[in-house]
């Protein structure tokens, strides 16, 4: 199991609001640790992927539950 230091529900935002929400919760979080992101927004898939190559990032698990985008990621 999967020990998740914190969670982020960005249910109901659209493109950007997401990966912004994301990025500041990766910025006050430590390397290693692991935040579990909740999305309904279809977009959030690119955008989520993208990002994590940019920045080295990693998504442990992704998705999906009743129209919602679940993601498992891990700080670098």
């Amino acid at each position: 199991m999967i020990q998740i230091d914190l969670e982020l529900d960005t249910s109901g935002l659209n493109c950007p609001l997401p990966l912004l929400r994301l990025k500041k919760a990766l910025h006050g979080m430590q390397s290693g640790q692991i935040i579990r992101v909740i999305a309904t927004d279809p977009a959030s898939v690119l955008d989520f992927g993208v990002f994590m190559e940019q920045t080295g990032h990693s998504i442990l698990r992704q998705s999906e539950e009743t129209g919602a985008f679940l993601y498992l990621i891990r700080k670098k």
